[in-house]
C-alpha cells in the first residue's frame, strides 16, 4: 500500500489522483490533504478517505510539518502557478518522492530543485501528461538512441482564428477548451500556447536537452501525448484518452506498469491530424524558446510576465493579444542573472511581476 500525500487535494489534478485512490484502494492511501480551500471542504475530504493530516494552508512549514506526522511514500504537487515552488522545495527537503504536475517549479528553478532531489536522494516524476509520455518513451527507448523530443499542443480553442479575431476574443470564450477540464489559468495558457511554452522549457530541463531538440505540433484531438524520435529517424509516441488520470496512474505506480481501472484507449473510428503552430498569432511560444536559449533569469521573468498578464485578461483588464505583448516587453529587460538561491529566484519573480503589472 502506497501512502499519498496530495497537493492542491481540491484542484484538477488533485480530484484525479484522489479518484485514483478511490478506486484503487489496495494499492494507494491517502494521508495527507493540503489545498487552498474552504476548511469544511477539505474536512469533508479527509473524512470521505480516511485521512488524519488537513490542511487549509499551502505555507511551506505547515507542509513540512505534515510530512513528518504522515510519512508519505511519494507526495502529488497539483498546486497551481508559483505558488506551488516552495511546496516542491520542501517535499523534496524530506526526501520524499515527488509527483510533479506543478510546471512553475523547473521553470523557475530547476538547478535549485534538480540539486535538493539529488542530494536527498528523491525523485521527481513528472505528471503533465507530455513530460509522463516523454519520460516513458525515452525510458523504453534509451536517451542515447532519441534525437529529438516532440510535444503536441491541442492548439487550444483559437487555433483557427485570425489575428483580427483574436483581438475580439472573450474570457468566457477562451475559458471553453475543446478537449481538457482544467483550472482557468492553465486553461488561458492552452489558449495563448504559453502553456506549451512553458513545456518546452521543462523538458528542456527534465530530459536535459537543448531547445532547437524540442518540437511542437499542434494536435487537436489530443491523443497522442508527446513523441520521440530516434537516432534513425523513425517516430514513437505515447497514446490514451485526454485523462489526466493516466499520468498521475504512472508516476504513483513508476517504475511498475501496472493493470488498473481504466478504460484502454480505443483505436477505431479515431481521426489524428497534426498542424504547425502558429507562432506569428501565438508567439508566446517562440518567446518561450527564447527564454529557454538565454537562460539566466529569462525563464523566471517569462513565467511571472505571463501569470500577470493571464490574470489580467481574466478580470477584464486586458485583452487577449495583450497578454502576449506585456510578456514581449518585459523580457526586452535584462534577465542574465542566474539565481544561486530560492530566495533570488523569487526576487527576480517579483521583479518582473512588478514590472509586468506596471505594464498593464
Amino acid at each position: 500500500m502506497k501512502k499519498i500525500l496530495v497537493l492542491g487535494c481540491t484542484g484538477s489534478i488533485g480530484t484525479s489522483t484522489l479518484s485514483i485512490i478511490k478506486n484503487m484502494p489496495e494499492s494507494f492511501c491517502a494521508c495527507g490533504l493540503v489545498a487552498h480551500a474552504s476548511r469544511e471542504k477539505v474536512r469533508t475530504l479527509a473524512q470521505e478517505f480516511n485521512c488524519a493530516g488537513a490542511l487549509t494552508s499551502e505555507d511551506p512549514d505547515c507542509i513540512r510539518k505534515l510530512i513528518i506526522e504522515t510519512r508519505p511514500d511519494i507526495v502529488v504537487n497539483g498546486i497551481s502557478g508559483s505558488d506551488g515552488l516552495l511546496p516542491s522545495k520542501t517535499v523534496l527537503e524530506a526526501g520524499v518522492d515527488l509527483a510533479l504536475a506543478n510546471k512553475e517549479t523547473v521553470v523557475m528553478a530547476w538547478p535549485l530543485i534538480k540539486s535538493l532531489a539529488e542530494k536527498n536522494n528523491a525523485r521527481i516524476l513528472p505528471v503533465d501528461s507530455e513530460h509522463s509520455a516523454l519520460f516513458n518513451l525515452i525510458g523504453q527507448i534509451g536517451s542515447g538512441s532519441v534525437s529529438e523530443l516532440v510535444i503536441t499542443a491541442s492548439g487550444g480553442p483559437f487555433r483557427g482564428y485570425t489575428a483580427e479575431q483574436l483581438s475580439h476574443v472573450t474570457v468566457a470564450q477562451a475559458l471553453n477548451h475543446p478537449t481538457w477540464k482544467m483550472g482557468k489559468k492553465i486553461t488561458i495558457d492552452s489558449a495563448t500556447l504559453a502553456n506549451k511554452g512553458l513545456e518546452v522549457i521543462e523538458a528542456c530541463r527534465l530530459f536535459d536537452v537543448v531547445p532547437a531538440r524540442v518540437k511542437v505540433v499542434v494536435h487537436p484531438q489530443s491523443i497522442v501525448h508527446s513523441l520521440v524520435r530516434t537516432n534513425d529517424g523513425m517516430m514513437y509516441g505515447q497514446i490514451s484518452d485526454p485523462d489526466m488520470k493516466h499520468p498521475i496512474l504512472s508516476a504513483l505506480t513508476w517504475p511498475e506498469n501496472v493493470h488498473n481501472y481504466l478504460e484502454p484507449f480505443d483505436l477505431f473510428d479515431k481521426s489524428l491530424t497534426f498542424f504547425r503552430p502558429r507562432t506569428a498569432d501565438f508567439p508566446l511560444l517562440s518567446y518561450a524558446y527564447e527564454a529557454a536559449e538565454k537562460g539566466g533569469s529569462y525563464t523566471i521573468a517569462y513565467n511571472a510576465a505571463n501569470e500577470a498578464a493571464a490574470l489580467a485578461f481574466l478580470a477584464g483588464k486586458i485583452s487577449f493579444p495583450a497578454i502576449a505583448r506585456t510578456v514581449r516587453k518585459v523580457l526586452d529587460n535584462d534577465w542574465t542573472l542566474l539565481p544561486d538561491s530560492f530566495e533570488s529566484v523569487f526576487d527576480m519573480d517579483k521583479k518582473a511581476r512588478t514590472l509586468a503589472e506596471q505594464l498593464i
